[in-house]
């Protein structure tokens, strides 16, 4: 169902519109710790640390298909707002061509670079056919990871984030038991962790743009809606490109990270891998939300009710509060059983790893929040050059000093880097908001 968030108590539409996201992206988030705890459950540590290996090179692609889910999305957003259909279907026609030919590029690349890619970050011998296999699956499957993005950035953009939500929780519990059934009855090892989680997003992508397709259907227009804009693509290019720098960026910071880890040998690895998809699925939650404020804002600035914007924001900073602090508790005092999910023994190396890590990153999680609903105004406003100059502070110095604190504190010296960092970025963020120069760079949609 489609929902206006130009009208309503600007807190309580945001909190109905943001909170389907989060569940949702708890779902999509299970996709990869399935992977990572039946790996690590029934394969073993080796094939813990195969996908955790992998996971990293991943994150480029999914930073590709994140960046063509926020530049259809805020465009998408701003033209409900301002109620002219035609271009929305336009856009809608634009994104999805031009982001299939760009999947198809990164698929081919991705086929020819895998084995390059691995030995950059010093994938050690013992784990590397079985990333090499993980990931030539994973890449097989990026036309669903595309198009799937794009469908939610759709749906978002038209304020409805129950259906993503519906989908997601459907096919992410799907591929728990699919991932189980491969390893264990089918005895396929990695490969049944990457078939199963092929399959599912592919049965759910292929939903999800049905389902947009018949909802566009319903939206009548005055005027035929073309296939292709070069006008929209610009615009959505000025949105898309830079999250795809931004995200793409992160991802190769998570690179350079992972082979400095990478020395540490399979144990650290191992509990590493377990530890940051923990992190990941709390950052990229936190994420979505600031994607769900980028929504609310680009459909107020289309409807031209910017008064909105800072009762919203003020609403999405409580959400994330109320939401941050059972994840810190359950992370910083119970690190131990959350990290023991990935695993077979509840000692060693691995799992001190694992406890290590989520201790130390995880009470900023306030913090990086905080940045992140900055953010998305920023880019709900069309502010990106704002937006990613916060963003590569925090990541340069995050790799930077992950490589210098290495050096003087070993193992822990990297994980330090992750809340000097973000507290940066985050003063960054706030105060490119709280100056307003955003207002200056609103995305133009009119003719």
């Amino acid at each position: 169902m489609n929902k206006d968030l130009t009208v309503g108590k600007p807190e309580v539409v945001l909190w109905k519109f943001s909170l389907p996201l989060f569940g949702s992206i708890i779902f999509q988030q299970l996709y990869n710790i399935a992977d990572s705890l039946v790996a690590g459950k029934f394969v073993g540590e080796n094939a813990l640390a195969a996908v955790g290996n992998s996971y990293e090179i991943t994150l480029i692609y999914i930073a590709f298909a994140f960046g063509c889910n926020i530049g259809c999305s805020v465009i998408v957003s701003q033209l409900f707002g301002a109620k002219k259909w035609s271009e929305l279907k336009t856009a809608v026609n634009t994104t999805l061509i031009s982001s299939g030919v760009l999947c198809l590029t990164l698929m081919i690349l991705g086929f020819l670079l895998c084995p390059f890619l691995l030995h950059l970050i010093n994938t050690p011998s013992e784990i590397f056919d079985d990333s090499m296999l993980y990931l030539n699956i994973y890449t097989g499957g990026l036309i669903f990871l595309f198009f799937y993005n794009i469908a939610t950035g759709i749906f978002s953009a038209m304020g409805d984030s129950k259906t993503p939500f519906i989908f997601l929780a459907i096919s992410s519990t799907a591929n728990v038991f699919i991932d189980i059934l491969f390893v264990k009855a089918f005895n396929m090892g990695i490969a049944g962790v990457a078939w199963a989680t092929f399959l599912c997003q592919g049965v759910s992508c292929l939903l999800a743009l049905v389902t947009v397709f018949k909802r566009l259907s319903t939206i009548h227009t005055e005027k035929k809606s073309k296939i292709f804009s070069v006008r929209i693509f610009k615009k959505i290019s000025a949105i898309a490109i830079p999250s795809i720098l931004q995200q793409s960026f992160i991802s190769v910071g998570n690179i350079i990270i992972q082979g400095i880890i990478n020395s540490y040998g399979a144990s650290v690895i191992a509990g590493y891998s377990a530890s940051i998809k923990l992190n990941n699925l709390v950052i990229t939650s936190f994420s979505t939300l600031g994607n769900g404020m980028s929504n609310f804002v680009a459909q107020n600035i289309g409807a031209n009710k910017q008064e909105r914007i800072k009762k919203g924001f003020r609403g999405g900073l409580i959400m994330v509060y109320v939401i941050s602090i059972p994840i810190v508790i359950l992370y910083f005092i119970f690190g131990r059983s959350m990290v023991h999910i990935f695993m077979n023994q509840s000692t060693g190396d691995a799992i001190d790893t694992g406890i290590q890590f989520l201790k130390i990153v995880s009470p900023f999680y306030f913090v990086v929040s905080t940045k992140l609903i900055a953010d998305g105004v920023l880019r709900g406003a069309g502010a990106m050059k704002l937006f990613m100059f916060a963003t590569f502070t925090d990541l340069i110095l995050r790799v930077v000093l992950a490589k210098v604190l290495s050096m003087e504190f070993g193992v822990i010296g990297i994980w330090y880097a992750w809340p000097i960092g973000w507290a940066i970025g985050t003063v960054l963020s706030v105060i490119f908001y709280k100056k307003g120069h955003w207002h200056k760079q609103l995305v133009d949609v009119s003719e």
